[in-house]
């Protein structure tokens, strides 16, 4: 989400996350912004505004995805529930920190069943702080904004009760199934469009050991190919051009593979489940199905279950989802596949987020302009610590445990769960 509101044409100034490698990350792909490595839990809005330097400033939005769990109580105790306490602390943070507007984002499962509920208390929540929450909310799927993924997210808009509610944003693309009127929408990019210019991992020895290789381009690049390689004019829309090199291949370490799972990868059908593994095979004329995290340290340090490649008997890479993410080439995530497939995976849609950001800042009333200062990015170790050496440059104690082998429990406090938050202003660039 920070670098879809940032290409919309905000500056993110604060950010907090409690996962030091995943702060290491996003510290390197956002220079500039304060990153608090920490938990929310507790995090006051002062400490905010301190370390973005902004003094008494307005924040015009806060956005995050906090995790909520709990709903085994009723009506507003509901946000009572301890394993809700990170979505109590997001309502919290909105409060102190006086934002005209909120974004709230979560899993399409909310709007359903006893999470209903649930959903229900936590726009009491904002009403009682003084902000108006868009109705009806709504379900946003990237594959409508040009992102070829299937992915439902649930989006909740809100501002204070005597500002302009921001609107949803109007869908831009649609897959050729859905195609009613060509004059309005334009077709969803494909797993080709996506993917067919980038050269086969494969070639080379050293991503094995690697995620980096030279850049080479595969076939002809589509406009969404295009984009993603920054070779547009309007590739970085709002946000800050980043000085980096295009002709090296970034995110792309390879995955090693037994014979048998490649004799039954190339005998998957395309757009069909592989049987034993239950990885989705791509079509070079659809789109991937939804990208998903898989679990951290703290809950067994499943893999994420990326899918396999359309033409190659093989998983795609880190690159590979990024695309099919709508992350441009320039965007760097953690070299090892299991920490960079989870930072693609946790995320918004960078396209999507831009939508919905565009949204925000039209009911602002401020447009957006193109920033002529050019950033670099941060120091390449911030792409390759391990968890303890990222605790160490951030100076914080180890928040995510390795499972207890002996009873495969993880041991952890309430505030240690995992958390992002941010918040942006609109601070001329």
């Amino acid at each position: 989400m920070s670098l879809g509101f940032e290409q919309a044409g905000f500056d993110i100034v604060a950010a907090v996350e409690i996962d030091p490698i995943h702060a290491a990350v996003h510290h390197f792909n956002f220079p500039q912004t304060a990153l608090l490595a920490r938990s929310i839990v507790g995090l006051g809005g002062d400490e905010v505004r301190d370390a973005a330097g902004i003094g008494n400033k307005t924040v015009d939005v806060v956005f995050g995805g906090p995790p909520c769990q709990g709903f085994s109580l009723i009506g507003k105790r509901m946000l009572e529930d301890p394993r809700n306490q990170l979505v109590k602390e997001f309502v919290r943070l909105v409060g102190e920190l006086g934002a005209r507007v909120f974004v709230f984002e979560n899993v399409k499962g909310l709007t359903v069943g006893r999470h209903r509920a649930f959903l229900e208390s936590l726009i009491d929540a904002f009403d009682d702080l003084g902000y108006r929450v868009r109705i009806p909310w709504r379900v946003l799927n990237a594959i409508n904004y040009g992102v070829p993924q299937d992915r439902q997210r649930l989006f909740l808009l809100g501002a204070r009760k005597a500002a302009l509610l921001p609107a949803y944003p109007v869908e831009t693309t649609t897959t050729e199934n859905d195609l009613f009127d060509r004059s309005s929408k334009r077709l969803t990019p494909t797993c080709s469009e996506a993917l067919s210019d980038l050269p086969d991992a494969e070639r080379w020895d050293v991503l094995m050991a690697s995620d980096s290789a030279p850049n080479e381009i595969a076939a002809l690049p589509s406009d969404y190919a295009r984009e993603m390689r920054c070779s547009t004019d309007d590739a970085w829309h709002f946000g800050y051009v980043r000085n980096w090199n295009p002709e090296v291949l970034t995110s792309s370490m390879r995955t090693v593979h037994t014979e048998i799972s490649r004799r039954r990868f190339a005998q998957t059908n395309q757009g069909d489940v592989e049987p034993i593994s239950r990885f989705f095979k791509l079509a070079p004329g659809g789109v991937s199905n939804t990208l998903r995290a898989g679990t951290d340290s703290a809950r067994g340090a499943f893999t994420s279950p990326r899918p396999i490649h359309y033409a190659f008997p093989r998983c795609v890479t880190v690159r590979e989802m990024a695309r099919l993410h709508g992350y441009p080439d320039w965007f760097r995530f953690h070299i090892t596949k299991w920490h960079g497939a989870r930072q693609v995976g946790n995320s918004v849609p960078p396209p999507l987020a831009r939508a919905v950001a565009g949204a925000v800042m039209q009911a602002l009333g401020v447009v957006p302009v193109t920033p002529s200062r050019k950033l670099d990015l941060g120091r390449p170790e911030l792409l390759s610590m391990d968890m303890g050496e990222a605790a160490d440059y951030w100076k914080v104690s180890v928040p995510i445990h390795k499972r207890d082998r002996k009873n495969g429990l993880h041991k952890r406090k309430q505030s240690e769960i995992e958390a992002t938050a941010t918040m942006a202003t609109r601070e001329c660039p």
